[in-house]
This record gives C-alpha cells, sequence and structure tokens, in this order.
C-alpha cells in the first residue's frame, strides 16, 4: 500500500475520505471485440461522407475492419467496390488496394473520392479494375502516387461503341472525364441534369453551379434550348452539353444566343453553354 501510494496510485479525493485506487485503462485487459458492433451509426440522410451511393457504407467500418484483418503495406480487395469507402479506408491506413465494380458510376464516385479526400488521380484513362501504387509502409501517411484504371474507354471508338451499349454507362464515364458529380443513380427522372460541378464565385463564400448533360446519341438544337431553360430554373452560372456527335452549325448558334458568365475573379466572360 505504501508502494502504491508513493507511486501515485492512491488517491483520495477529500479530506478525511476514503482512499481510493487509481486504475489506468490501458493496464486493463478489457473486453474482447464481438462481432455485434453497435458503436458505428449507419450513414443518415445528412452525413458529410454520404455520396448518394444507395448501399454506401461508414468509413469507419471500413477502417475498423481493414485494421482488424491486415497490416500496412499489404494489399486489400474489394471486388464491388461501390463508391469507394473500402479504398479510401485502404489508402488512409496505408494499405495498398484493388478495387472492382462493373459501373463507370461507381468507378467515378471513386475516383472522385480520392481526389478530394486525397489529391491523387489516375494516371490513365484506361471501369473495372483500380489498382494503387504501392502505399507507404508506415501506418498514417496516405500515398500520393496516381493509381491506375483499367476497363475505361481510351479512344474514340472505344467511347463510341460505349455509347451504343449502354447510354448510362457512357454518360457516368463522360462525367468522370470532367470531375463532375453524378447527380441521377436510377435510369429517369434526372430533370436534365447528369453532373454537376461546383466552382467558389466572386463573392467571399459564394458558389457557383456548372450543370452537365450527357447525350450518347443523336443530337440536335433542341437539347441546347432545353439546356438552357435547365440553366434558368436551376439558376446556374454554366451549362455544358458533352456528346458523342459533334456538334451541328445550328447548334453552336442556339449555344451563343445563350450569353455569357462574367467572371469578376478571373476578369473575363465564359460561354453560359
Amino acid at each position: 500500500m505504501q508502494k502504491a501510494y508513493e507511486d501515485g496510485l492512491v488517491i483520495q479525493p477529500s479530506p478525511g475520505a476514503v482512499p481510493r485506487f487509481k486504475r489506468y485503462l490501458d493496464e486493463q485487459k478489457g473486453k474482447p471485440l464481438d462481432d455485434v458492433w453497435i458503436d458505428i451509426t449507419p450513414l443518415n440522410s445528412k452525413a458529410a461522407e454520404r455520396l448518394g451511393y444507395p448501399t454506401q457504407k461508414p468509413v469507419t467500418l471500413l477502417e475498423r475492419i481493414i485494421s482488424a484483418s491486415s497490416n500496412p503495406g499489404d494489399v486489400v480487395l474489394d471486388p464491388s467496390c461501390g463508391c469507394g469507402t473500402m479504398i479510401a479506408a485502404a489508402q488512409a491506413l496505408g494499405r495498398s488496394w484493388i478495387g472492382i465494380d462493373i459501373t463507370h458510376l461507381a468507378i467515378t464516385l471513386t475516383k472522385q473520392r480520392l481526389k478530394d479526400s486525397f489529391g491523387i488521380e489516375n494516371t490513365m484513362r484506361a471501369t473495372v479494375v483500380a489498382k494503387a501504387a504501392e502505399a507507404q509502409a508506415e501506418y498514417g501517411g496516405a500515398a500520393k502516387r496516381p493509381f491506375s484504371v483499367v476497363g475505361e474507354p481510351t479512344s474514340v471508338p472505344d467511347a463510341e461503341a460505349l455509347a451504343a451499349s449502354d447510354p448510362y454507362q457512357f454518360q457516368w464515364w463522360a462525367l468522370g472525364l470532367v470531375g463532375a458529380r453524378p447527380v441521377e443513380q436510377k435510369k429517369g427522372a434526372d430533370k436534365g441534369i447528369d453532373g454537376r460541378i461546383i466552382f467558389q464565385g466572386d463573392k467571399p463564400g459564394s458558389f457557383k453551379n456548372v450543370i452537365l448533360s450527357v447525350k450518347a446519341g443523336k443530337t440536335g438544337s433542341a437539347h441546347i434550348r432545353d439546356l438552357k431553360g435547365v440553366l434558368e430554373r436551376e439558376k446556374a452560372a454554366i451549362g455544358v452539353l458533352i456528346s458523342m456527335q459533334e456538334p451541328t452549325s445550328a447548334m453552336k448558334t442556339e449555344a451563343v444566343t445563350a450569353g455569357f458568365y462574367e467572371s469578376a475573379s478571373w476578369n473575363r466572360n465564359y460561354p453560359r453553354i
């Protein structure tokens, strides 16, 4: 008891109170982790990390699984990587990784997530398998060397084949080329908006929208008029039409009638469409 007192392990909350033995949590055996984890809450609709992907999991959950089952420098495989939560967790924990998915939407979201979270981008536009470069051997620092994406169109014939076989996959792939976030995952009512890019406005704390529409098939002036209507409805700064076909002269003329977006920050005007 005297030794414990001299070591600072005996405390007396107040004069005359019964002395107590001080215990430190890191010296206790603790309780083994079981397979029911109620301390990790599901993502809600307002969660900061939410990307709108229907099966998205909390990154905390994937970090726990990866930390418990691998070591820094190991390779982690996710054969259905979705929006890339496992990849983001593996990157943050210093693991190499391979992510596989069948949709261009998933790969586009994953690429954007890696860029936003870690500042890394793919080395080639080559969406089925994405493999990270060597992660740092030490835990705690994510490598910033670029990764590669295999299976994406890398030529005009590739893009034409994708546009002809699956217009929705073409749409998601095209949005990924310009760093836009897809806004609709289900086929159908997209309200004329396939993707968005947010940028800093002229006033501090203000933000502007670039809205994007992607067309895999035949295009004409009507698509430009539709985009102009969406611009007005959304009060967006700029509208972009990405098409597989070259724009016609009539389309270019129609686009000019939309006017310009005036940027005081850059001291120049940009076509609104």
